[in-house]
């Protein structure tokens, strides 16, 4: 007679242990099996994921919104965040005192040259209310003030202010917000990636780059980014971005206990080894307050960013460069260092002509001339492009053809080589290049 049980046929003629026992040694050695007890595992895992979260939400996970798209930035020069507590005879009046003050504050912030309130208010494009109560005689509120780049650009820093500086390189930011335990950038739509998204960056001297997190930048820019030191692989992300180097920004959110006190610790890093440059903290009194934290938070980080600016801190890598001009300059110096001594050497073996050496010299590039457009919006700014074209590898002679303060302004570049190397040579000097031929635009 033949009995069939759990797959396994076995007669009881042959075998003389009891049914029963023999089925339980079966079974043990099934959950023995590595094999087996992993599958039965990821199939629990997976049946209560789905029971729990559901298949919608679990294909959330690889699609769907996750970034937000950046405020759309204007040429214009905006300051946010002044507060104004003013009294006047009605609540208009009050109100307009408030603007007039908020201009004075704003202007004196970005280190404007001393005018009266006529000439600031002539350069005023708009005032944006952030927040604001209006009361019978009484105006309270935080404010932000646009002024027209080209009829304030002249006159911003001639005072010794602090923004007297030139443009940075374009810089990719990375917002990294720690929470709940989690760190994340673009997977889920996040406060701090909001608040650096609404950030109005006109009036920085750092030119950000910022992702809005669709399509593959979730992919891309991770928490775990700026931790690598691979070269090589932080060019291919700054290429899709155009960027010059990166800069990173951490949000620690620690949650005193559920409605309570929030305390965010900030903290500014650049480059691809991940630098600091410093750190603050700040607290709001409970979650309600943690948006308006945030944005004061990114002020202060851009703060940070300035002053690295000013320091000479902020220069773009030189061994992110594509066309590797640096290491090969480190590397010829060794040589030559390197090919005295071995001739030097005594006893040494017979100096062999290398490759180099025999061939034939290479024939010099010809001298060509182009004309490069670049943004002007003060004297400064063309005095620092101007320099900073001079010093370019290749360059033989630069000079501008027209100016126009507040707009773009014409160079005459003469250069040893064809428009691409040019281009090549801009890029490395931290400038962003456009147009092809022998017309060319820059900008930091």
């Amino acid at each position: 007679m033949t009995v069939w049980a759990k797959g396994i046929r076995f007669s009881p003629m042959t075998d003389a242990t009891p049914f029963s026992t023999r089925l339980l040694e079966e079974r043990r050695k099934w959950r023995t099996r590595p094999a087996a007890r992993l599958a039965v595992l990821l199939g629990a895992a997976l049946a209560l994921a789905l029971a729990a979260i559901g298949p919608a939400r679990l294909i959330a996970q690889i699609e769907g919104e996750r970034g937000i798209a950046p405020l759309a930035t204007t040429t214009d020069i905006q300051v946010g965040g002044i507060e104004v507590d003013v009294s006047g005879k009605n609540g208009d009046d009050a109100r307009l005192q408030g603007w007039k003050l908020a201009q004075r504050k704003a202007w004196e912030k970005l280190g404007g040259a001393q005018m009266s309130d006529g000439q600031i208010d002539a350069m005023v494009s708009a005032v944006v209310i952030e927040h604001e109560q209006i009361g019978p005689r009484r105006y309270v509120a935080r404010l932000g003030v646009i002024f027209d780049r080209a009829k304030a650009g002249q006159y911003i820093g001639s005072a010794g202010g602090s923004r007297a500086v030139s443009r940075s390189a374009p810089m990719l930011v990375i917002p990294v917000l720690y929470s709940g335990g989690t760190a994340q950038v673009f997977e889920v739509r996040g406060p701090w990636q909001r608040a650096w998204a609404g950030f109005q960056a006109s009036a920085s001297p750092i030119d950000y780059v910022r992702a809005s997190g669709a399509g593959g930048d979730s992919l891309l820019l991770t928490a775990g980014q700026p931790g690598r030191r691979s070269r090589l692989w932080w060019r291919t992300i700054l290429d899709q971005f155009n960027a010059s180097d990166v800069l990173v920004s951490d949000a620690r959110l620690e949650r005193q206990w559920p409605g309570g006190p929030v305390r965010g610790t900030f903290t500014a890093r650049y480059g691809p080894d991940n630098t600091w440059l410093g750190s603050f903290a700040l607290t709001a009194n409970d979650e309600a307050g943690v948006p308006k934290m945030l944005d004061d938070a990114v002020r202060r980080m851009d703060g940070l960013f300035s002053d690295a600016l000013a320091q000479g801190l902020l220069r773009p890598d030189p061994t992110l460069n594509l066309d590797q001009s640096a290491f090969a300059a480190a590397l010829a110096k060794i040589r030559a260092a390197i090919g005295p001594l071995q001739e030097a050497a005594p006893g040494g073996p017979a100096a062999t002509p290398t490759p180099a050496a025999s061939a034939s010299p290479t024939p010099s590039a010809a001298v060509a001339a182009y004309t490069i457009q670049f943004a002007s919006p003060d004297a400064a700014a063309v005095d620092a492009t101007l320099s900073a074209v001079r010093g370019t590898p290749g360059v033989q002679g630069a000079a501008t053809t027209s100016i126009a303060i507040g707009g773009t302004s014409v160079m005459r570049v003469t250069y040893a080589g064809d428009s691409n190397a040019l281009a090549a040579a801009l890029r490395a000097r931290g400038f962003q290049v456009g147009g092809s031929g022998s017309v060319l635009t820059i900008r930091r």
